[in-house]
Formats: structure tokens, sequence, C-alpha cells
């Protein structure tokens, strides 16, 4: 019964991808055509044409952000099938933090790491824990617009590693914490309501768990809960 259903989802996300897809594809064609339009008014010459170019711009804009919806879509609904190895999430971390530093620095971010050096190994898929913790550290930026302070600390706990990302950024009400991780619930103006979905179900196929805490003007803490890799050795270095 089980696998029956497991088949029908499946299924059902593949019936979606490819639907998903297709509306890209047109979405692509269309985006091309307002660019091809757009460059035929780069030097208006009357009111009229200044007014054609800036709805065009803001047409190219739309077909964008519903391209980047398509995107956010088919990363929540294909999450399966994950290849896990033991891995160094120490190294993980420190990989992600090396490539969000950039963006960090423009935003007035300062990132602090603490990794113990005797963080277990981990059961991984790779590149999907990367972009689960990629969409926690897009959404600390997010949340200080301002600037602030984002610490990133791991440690073991019997059976299990905890990973908690603490940003000092606004804050969530109760009323929002509440839906953080339901689909298509956002706060921000054009967003798809994915990218925490996509987190928490990366994070339950990996067989771990995700929770939030916030308090307005005070701040956020994600915390992630993993099992440790059966009989594995200690992970990196301190960081």
């Amino acid at each position: 019964m089980a696998r029956a259903a497991k088949a029908r989802r499946h299924a059902e996300i593949e019936l979606a991808g490819g639907f998903i897809h297709e509306i890209k594809n047109h979405l692509g064609t269309l985006g091309l055509n307002f660019q091809l339009l757009a460059e035929d008014f780069q030097e208006p010459q009357s009111q009229r044409e200044r007014r054609a170019l800036e709805r065009m711009q803001r047409l190219q804009g739309e077909v964008q952000r519903l391209v980047d919806v398509s995107n956010d879509f088919l990363r929540f609904a294909r999450v399966a099938n994950l290849e896990l190895k033991p891995d160094d999430l120490a190294g993980v971390i420190e990989e992600m933090v090396d490539f969000f530093a950039p963006t960090a620095r423009q935003a007035n971010i300062d990132i602090k790491v603490y990794l113990p050096a005797d963080l277990p190994l981990v059961a991984l898929d790779r590149d999907l824990f990367k972009q689960a913790l990629l969409n926690l550290l897009l959404n600390a930026e997010q949340a200080m617009p301002k600037g602030g302070e984002l610490t990133i600390q791991a440690m073991k706990e019997n059976d299990h590693v905890t990973l908690s990302l603490i940003d000092t950024g606004k804050g969530m009400t109760p009323e929002v914490l509440a839906k953080v991780f339901k689909p298509f619930f956002s706060t921000k103006p054009g967003g798809s309501g994915l990218g925490l979905p996509t987190t928490k179900k990366i994070i339950a196929a990996h067989g771990g768990m995700i929770a939030a805490q916030s308090e307005v003007g005070r701040g956020t803490k994600f915390t992630i809960r993993l099992p440790a890799s059966e009989g594995s050795e200690p992970g990196g270095p301190d960081g």
C-alpha cells in the first residue's frame, strides 16, 4: 500500500514537473521576445515610446519572476531519491560560508562560525543539503537589510548533530513564525514562498528535523537536527 502511494506520488511529481518545464519553455520564448522588442526602443523618440519601453521592461521583470517561481517549485517538488553518503558536515558548512561571504560583506553582515573538532560525519546528499543551507543563508540576509550578525554553530548531541543559524534581524511575529514552513507563504514582495518549505523537505529527507524560534526586533534562530552516521569519525577542524 505504501509502495503504491509512493509510486503515485512520484508520478504526480513527474507530471507537475513536466507541466512546469513546459511553462518555463514558453516563458523563455516570451521573455526573449520582450527583450527584442525593448531593444527596438532603446532610444525612445517620444513620450509614447518611453512608456512602451517602460511597460516592456516591467513585463520582462514579471516573466523573470515567473521563471524564478517555476524553478523554486521544481526544486520543492523533486526533493526525492537522495544519494546519502557519510560526509564531513563541518566541511560542507565552511564551503557554503565561503561561497556566501561576498554577499554577506556587501550586505554588511558579520558571519561567526563555531564548529567543534569532534563533529561526527553525517549522511548527506551534498548538493541538496547545500541548497538547504543556501536557502537559510539567503533568508538571514533578507532578515537583516541594514546588516547584522549571523552565528553558525554545530554540536554533537548523543547520536545526532545539531546545527544552528542565528541572525540579529527583524524577527518574526508568532503568526508569521507559525506559517514560515508552509508552501507558498511569503512576507516578501514577489517571493515564491518555497525557500524554507524546500529546506524543511530536504532536511526531512535526510531523516532530520528543522525548527525556528524568533522574536520581533531581536532575530531568528533556525535549528537543524540530523542523525550522525553510525561509527563515524569526527569531522573537520575548529572553525
